[in-house]
Formats: C-alpha cells, structure tokens, sequence
C-alpha cells in the first residue's frame, strides 16, 4: 500500500502487508485531520487510526471485488421466487395454518410445543411439492409463457432450463423425504399422489391440461381435497387422534374444492392470446372470456349462498353471527367485480385484476376458517 501526500517535503509510506491495496490521494485532496503538518514538525496518527483506515480501504476493494457475485445470487433469489409462483405459496400456506389451528381448536388439551417443528416440516414440504407443481408446468410451457406470462423467470430468461429441472427434481426429493420421514406412509401416498396428478398435467405425451374437463378435476382435487383432507389428517395423527370429519372440516373441504375449480377454469382468461396461437384448448378459448368469467362468479356464488345456508340450518356447528355477514358480504364483493369487469369490455387489465380478486377471496375462506 502507497501513500502519497504532497507537501513542502514528500512524505512516502512504504507498502503494507497487503500489496493488493492501494489507496493514492490525489494532488487536490486535503490532508486527513489526523494528519498536522508544520514547517517544523510531522505528527503521525496512531497505530489505531491508521488501521482502522486501512481495513476501510481494503474492504472497500473486497467489496468492489464481490459485487457481481452477490448481484448474481440476489438474480437467482429473485428468480427462484417467481419461478415458486409467490400466489400459489400463499394460499398453500394459508389452507395449512388454518387447518391445524382449527384442528387446535377443537383439541386444545393435546397441544404440545413439540409439535411444532413437526408443522413446519409439513408446510414445507407441502411448499416444496407445490414448487415442483408449478415448476414443471413452467418447464413445459416456455413458449406460451413468452406471450401470456413473459414476467417468469424461464420465459424471461433469467433462469435456464437446466437449472429449472435440477430445482424441480430437488424440490419433489425435499418434500417426499420430509414427508416420509415426519408422516408415515399414508400422507406420503397422498403427497406423491399430488405430485403425479401435477406431472402429468403439463408433462407429454399425457398433457392432460390439453383437456379442459380433466384438467379442471385434477387442479380441484389437488389443491382442494387432497391439501385440505391431508393437512387434516396429518394434523390429527400428530395429536395421536384418528380422523373423523367435523362438520366444519367438511364444509371448508367442500367449499375449497370448488373454489379451486373456480380457480382452474378462470386462470385461463389472461392466457387466451397464447393458448390460440399454441392451439391449447381451453373453456375460455372455446365459450369466450366474458361467458368463462359469468361462470366463475356463478359457482362461487353458490358456494357462498350454501355457506349462508350452513350456517342457518346447522346452527351448533357453525356460528351464525360470523358465517352469514362475512359470507354475504364477500359475495356483495364478488357481484361488484364482475360488474367492474363488464364495464371494463373485458380488457386484458381488467380480466387480470379479476383473477388477483378471486385469489383474494381464497386467501380471505381460510383467514375465516378457524373461527366458524
């Protein structure tokens, strides 16, 4: 390491230890003030500032050395976190948290603080197998992708085909093993269950997304019956509890079912441009983006008139106070979206910020779900 400091007579450090660090002041720069000059005296710093300034220095260099490193793993992050569908996590997540706390609820006596790494090794295995649901697809679908979701991270580039595989098969291998290993071997038959209806979906030569009836019960089954019946029962082994349906288990498994079979048939309105140019038949391609979105709004109308409906006529199951307001209202809400929608001529914006809206709604059905 050099120092140069002009003055009346040149003063030179000699190099340090470290000949990769440089640190030259130019002509204009003023002394530190630390550093008293005099025509008669030179005062030095001490040992200690000196050192502290020349580990500045030298982790300003290191720094500038690792910058691309870093900006390449925060891409990755930032890729990988797309390419997870951060939507998709939520609702995973939100159906897995309100299902063990109502199966709390109705237990409060067998609650253990050891059971708690046990339910978050199933959360995440269930976000591992959820990854390599929506990995896959992502995997087959690039092309299309490139029209109707060119923001994902293969479509755009930012992660390779390679790379997305390697990620896919760790994630199924992660979330089998949690399973196997914290579970037992029935909820591990139901998890690779869910992950051979996922694979076959978008994988050739079965596709069975290319079919719009088959494709619909495999989503509804998946991310309804199985996640929530699963969950459940996973939830009640852990309390030493054999399964038994309740009344509102049953009804979240049946109203969540639906739902994603509202879900599965209005995700295709955004991707209608892409699925006719690859020729994917859809419902939403074949009977229209407008009729499409009437359905959906007409099947989860019935699910909150039945909710409305549950509550008054199984009273000591479910809360009235609760389930009849709240129910009402979110359907109040659905009526207005899809009135906005239909002003809207049905514009690619507007069509996307009712799919946003109807996700909304699921997140709000497991929020709900504990205190029925």
């Amino acid at each position: 390491m050099e120092l140069s400091i002009p003055c009346c007579s040149a003063l030179k450090i000699a190099p340090l230890s470290n000949p990769g660090c440089r640190l030259k002041l130019p002509a204009s720069t003023t002394a530190p003030s630390y550093l008293h000059f005099s025509n008669s005296s030179l005062k030095f710093p001490s040992a200690a500032i000196r050192r502290r300034h020349f580990i500045l220095a030298c982790s300003k260099v290191d720094a500038a050395g690792t910058g691309p490193q870093l900006n390449k793993v925060l891409q990755f992050r930032d890729a990988f976190w797309r390419f997870l569908r951060p939507h998709t996590i939520r609702g995973t997540t939100l159906g897995s948290f309100s299902l063990v706390t109502r199966a709390l609820i109705e237990n409060p006596n067998l609650i253990r603080w050891s059971l708690l790494l046990k339910a978050l090794s199933g959360l995440l295995a269930l976000i591992c197998g959820n990854g390599f649901i929506v990995g896959i697809n992502q995997i087959y679908d690039v092309g299309i992708d490139k029209v109707n979701k060119p923001y994902l991270p293969i479509a755009a580039g930012d992660l390779s085909e390679q790379s997305a595989w390697i990620l896919v098969l760790l994630l199924a291998a992660a979330g089998v093993a949690l399973v196997g290993l914290n579970f037992g071997p029935f909820i591990t038959k139901l998890y690779c269950l869910g992950l051979f209806l996922g694979t076959i979906y978008s994988v050739p030569p079965l596709r069975m997304k290319r079919f719009p009836v088959v494709a619909f019960l495999i989503i509804a089954t998946v991310r309804g019956f199985l996640l929530n019946y699963g969950v459940y029962y996973a939830t009640r082994a852990a309390l030493g509890l054999t399964f038994e349906w309740s009344y509102p288990v049953a009804f979240i498994t049946s109203f969540v079912t639906l739902f994603a079979l509202v879900i599965a048939i209005t995700k295709d309105l955004p991707d209608v441009e892409g699925d006719r140019k690859f020729q994917i038949d859809t419902l939403a391609t074949k009977l229209g983006v407008r009729n499409i979105a009437l359905l959906g709004s007409g099947l989860l109308l019935i699910n909150y008139i039945g909710s409305v409906a549950a509550a008054v006529y199984l009273p000591q199951a479910f809360k009235r106070s609760l389930m009849i307001p709240t129910h009402a209202t979110l359907a109040v809400c659905l009526l207005f979206q899809a009135w906005v929608l239909e002003r809207a001529n049905y514009t690619k914006e507007a069509i996307s910020n009712f799919y946003r809206f109807i996700w909304n709604l699921f997140y709000a059905e497991y929020a709900l779900f504990p205190f029925i």
